[in-house]
């Protein structure tokens, strides 16, 4: 971290901020979890072992102190017993819901590809970002921080029919934004 510019640390800062605000739907609790994650990664910067991007291992230990607060939050009876998984079809994600390993464009490789990916991650933020808040919200916890459908039912204080519906219209409404966005371009 100690080679990274004031410039740069601010950039990654605001982008764990709007993260964290997605996740939390409070601007100030995100703060202060950044805050938190970045105060962390300060300390232990020597155990960082380059291994994956700076921005990476910072994300990775926002995404564990999101989690955490999550997870402590609330008291909580398990939903688990009420609920019960279900499919949903999608071109973009597999039967258990998660993004089809095809479709995992961190594997490309070269400038040009790289230049590519940033393009797609740009448009599916937009794409994410024009999805209504809570949807975003369950389906950033699901795919993202890797939530079990009884944590964020648990979360929402929502049945397992309402979150499988939540899901699906995220999915739908990425899978047509990135088609007429992204898709579409590819192909011309």
């Amino acid at each position: 971290m100690k080679s990274l510019s004031s410039t740069q640390i601010e950039e990654i800062r605001k982008q764990m901020v709007k993260f964290a605000t997605l996740q939390l739907a409070d601007k100030d609790l995100a703060e202060d979890v950044v805050q938190d994650a970045l105060t962390n990664a300060y300390k232990h910067s020597a155990s960082f072992r380059r291994e994956a991007a700076l921005k990476t291992w910072i994300f990775a230990i926002l995404k564990n102190k999101i989690l955490d607060l999550l997870r402590t939050r609330k008291r909580h009876i398990p939903v688990s017993s009420l609920c019960e998984e279900e499919e949903s079809p999608s071109a973009f994600f597999d039967r258990h819901d998660h993004w089809l390993e095809h479709q995992d464009v961190t594997e490309w490789r070269g400038i040009a590809q790289s230049t590519y990916q940033k393009e797609f991650w740009a448009i599916f933020d937009i794409c994410l970002n024009k999805l209504p808040a809570q949807q975003a919200r369950v389906f950033m916890m699901r795919e993202h921080l890797e939530m079990s459908s009884a944590e964020i039912c648990q979360e929402f204080e929502i049945s397992l029919s309402n979150l499988n519906v939540l899901l699906y219209r995220a999915r739908l409404s990425l899978q047509e934004c990135l088609s007429r966005n992204w898709f579409r371009e590819e192909s011309k």
